[in-house]
């Protein structure tokens, strides 16, 4: 289980350094591509089910970030009611990735996960210094989160099998670009040890803070000649 977090009057009562983010998969794809989109979505559907498994057992908590489909009024129990109800493309990948009881939703007006969302707020509250991304799509939403945790100084981890567009050349390209630029560690899901991840983030937190402590405090050095005290 997660550390427990007293903060927010216990609303957010997990710490993880790792968080799992999932990407608009309780999604209806309902719009010109979406048959593609979900013939690669179903198997990385089957991967993201896995790895959350997985994720889950060793305390990351489960983030999904999800589009509203523009209607300004929705709210995630309703987006997913409508993907299991109403007899939509998306159906059998939102069966696949139903959320459980202890996840987190957050609900995004566009394509990246941060933009207008309270997510760099969960994720601060959470104590996360590596986000896990999964999700749809590889070259959009996907691509356009990253960005932006990326220069929220984010450790990223991208599974290459866990993310999917409609065209695959896009994705991979997508993929690439995460990889290059972004530093996304891409590897399948079925490479990633949870446990030594976590064990890399904490390496590397702890390596921050010994930095910071042999930081000589300001308050503390002399002043050169001329220079006031105050």
């Amino acid at each position: 289980m997660p550390a427990k977090n007293e903060d927010l009057h216990g609303n957010v009562p997990d710490q993880s350094d790792i968080a799992l983010i999932l990407i608009d998969v309780i999604n209806d794809l309902e719009f010109d591509g979406g048959e593609a989109m979900l013939e690669h979505a179903l198997p990385m559907a089957e991967r993201i089910a896995a790895l959350k498994r997985r994720a889950k057992a060793a305390g990351i908590p489960a983030i999904y970030v999800n589009d509203n489909f523009g209607k300004w009024q929705s709210d995630f129990n309703k987006v997913l009611q409508h993907c299991l109800e109403d007899g939509v493309q998306g159906e059998p990948l939102a069966r696949i990735l139903a959320p459980e009881p202890d996840d987190y939703f957050v609900l995004k007006p566009k394509h990246s996960g941060f933009f207008s969302t309270t997510l760099d707020l969960l994720l601060e509250y959470l104590r996360v210094k590596t986000v896990v991304l999964t999700g749809l799509a590889g070259n959009i939403c996907v691509l356009f989160t990253a960005n932006d945790a990326y220069m929220r100084d984010f450790h990223l981890v991208v599974p290459a099998d866990c993310v999917a567009s409609e065209d695959p050349h896009e994705n991979e390209h997508a993929l690439q670009q995460m990889a290059i630029v972004l530093r996304a560690d891409i590897r399948p899901s079925t490479e990633l040890d949870l446990d030594e991840l976590r064990s890399r983030v904490r390496t590397g937190s702890e390596r921050a803070r010994e930095r910071r402590s042999i930081m000589p405090d300001p308050r503390l050095v002399a002043p050169t000649s001329g220079e006031s005290l105050l």
